[in-house]
């Protein structure tokens, strides 16, 4: 079965009732799990966006002291696992605020995980990427914020 066109949903969805799109909604958050998330994002948390971003630092912070340090292989797969949820967590949000600080927060907290990230190569990839795609970020905000958040970027090179 072939999807359709963004526009071609957005004119049968403005056909539907309060009622029927009610039940449309629940029924995709039934059907997959990210479904779930982005509505309980666009629901409770869009409106506190500063909230958020916290909330998603927080659960940077959570993933980071779960991880299992028996292994060097598990210690990257479950940062590679953190890094695609803080993605997802972004792509919820559509904001470059929020993009600069969890690319940045995800950033320190990779940069301070000790030992691993000083003796992978990996690591330190993983880590030039996401320090990349913050400053990109970073550069595409206002003026004002982008000094703010430049300098914590610059105060994590430092730090090297």
């Amino acid at each position: 079965m072939k999807a359709a066109t963004i526009k071609s949903l957005k004119d049968e969805l403005s056909h539907k009732s309060s009622e029927e799109l009610k039940e449309l909604c629940l029924q995709l958050a039934r059907f997959k799990v990210e479904n779930k998330e982005l509505l309980t994002y666009l629901l409770f948390e869009s409106h506190n966006e500063e909230q958020y971003r916290e909330n998603c630092k927080l659960f940077i912070d959570t993933e980071f002291n779960e991880i299992d340090t028996k292994n060097a292989y598990y210690v990257r797969k479950k940062i590679r696992k953190i890094l695609s949820s803080s993605k997802k967590l972004i792509r919820f949000s559509k904001q470059k605020e929020t993009e600069a600080e969890v690319l940045l927060h995800f950033c320190k907290k990779l940069k301070n995980y000790n030992p691993y990230f000083k003796r992978s190569t990996r690591l330190k990839n993983i880590f030039q990427t996401q320090f990349k795609m913050a400053n990109n970020a970073i550069h595409k905000l206002h003026e004002d914020l982008q000094y703010d958040y430049q300098l914590e970027l610059d105060n994590l090179i430092d730090n090297a």
